[in-house]
């Protein structure tokens, strides 16, 4: 039986069924027609999520967008699309459902009198940067929010579009109210534009991580995700290119593959990398007890095992000859919000 072409552009090759919905996709999309980026409105009544990973540290998660572009294979967020009765394959890269509400409910939100304030992380998700927001300049306006508040946020990214928006990252680095995370899981654009398709280069990534370092950002590169059998040597090469661009700090996770990411990874691994397909999938099972999958905080992002092993000292060899000491990284800065909000709420 003839195998069906690869789908270029598009990091899924499959749309996988949804759990929650009872549907199945026995037919894909006309490879034409699912180049075509669909932009869908939602209307959500609320814009915050309090994190509560331990893995991850206080805050509130905000997403702009549901959905990404970039179909990066591998991503962890491609399972909340099937909340939205779409799938967490192909459906996810090419059906992007947008909050236009987004930046008058984030103002709403931090002047409220109940609020709580932590820092606010976009890009928990799903990339603020992703090319929907070229045009819809959703996260552009949330900044504009953030910043008028003062308010303290981060930002992770894949994308240099990042630097659309330096003006008003870099007024915030120089009152401690921002932080930013570049990932970067390869240093071979053949296996990126695999891995990553309509993320930016590796070589726009890490001018992006110049560009805001030489501007007083506090900036992390992340190698991330890493891929046993497939990326796990490039750890040092990354973290040499990372602190020559001015990063001041990096971290590192391996590579998780949880519920239908894992069908979809192991279709892409044996139509795009047939002949590492079988190696790099019994990597990621040995650093995962076994299994493609990891939900324990503690090791969803270390993994465990032997290969699990070799990556950390990787990791912590990169980080002894290429950011030694402590890292100049500053605190979040509140003091100015709170000293900006209560003016506001009198108003109400």
């Amino acid at each position: 039986m003839p195998q069906p072409p690869i789908r270029a552009g598009r990091g899924a090759q499959i749309n996988t069924a949804n759990p929650y919905h009872n549907l199945r996709y026995d037919e894909l999309p006309d490879p034409e027609d699912e180049l075509r980026t669909q932009l869908i409105p939602t209307h959500p009544k609320t814009i915050l999520n309090k994190i509560t990973s331990p893995d991850l540290g206080n805050g509130y998660g905000l997403n702009c967008y549901q959905g990404c572009e970039h179909g990066c294979v591998y991503c962890f967020a491609r399972t909340t699309h099937q909340y939205w009765g779409y799938s967490a394959g192909i459906d996810f890269e090419q059906k992007i459902l947008y909050k236009a509400e987004a930046p008058a409910l984030l103002r709403s939100t931090l002047l409220k009198k109940n609020y709580q304030p932590m820092p606010v992380m976009m890009s928990g998700n799903t990339d603020s940067y992703q090319p929907a927001e070229k045009k819809l300049r959703l996260t552009r306006q949330c900044l504009e929010v953030l910043s008028e508040l003062q308010h303290p946020f981060g930002l992770i990214t894949k994308n240099s579009l990042i630097l659309r928006d330096l003006d008003l990252i870099a007024a915030a680095a120089q009152d401690d109210l921002v932080h930013v995370a570049l990932s970067i899981t390869t240093l071979n654009e053949d296996v990126r534009r695999m891995l990553e398709p309509r993320t930016s280069s590796i070589a726009q990534r890490f001018r992006a991580v110049e560009e805001l370092s030489k501007a007083g950002v506090p900036v992390t590169v992340n190698i991330a995700p890493i891929i046993p059998g497939l990326t796990e040597h490039e750890v040092l090469g990354i973290a040499k290119r990372a602190a020559d661009a001015g990063a001041r700090r990096i971290g590192y996770a391996i590579v998780r593959l949880n519920d239908e990411i894992g069908t979809i990874f192991t279709d892409w691994a044996h139509k795009m990398i047939p002949d590492r397909a079988e190696k790099v999938l019994s990597k990621i099972r040995e650093c995962r007890g076994g299994n493609l999958e990891e939900r324990r905080f503690g090791f969803r992002h270390r993994g465990e095992g032997e290969v699990a092993r070799m990556i950390g000292q990787h990791y912590q060899l990169a980080k002894r000859k290429y950011f030694p000491g402590e890292p100049d990284w500053p605190a979040y800065n509140f003091d100015l919000f709170e000293a900006r909000r209560r003016p506001q709420l009198s108003l109400f």
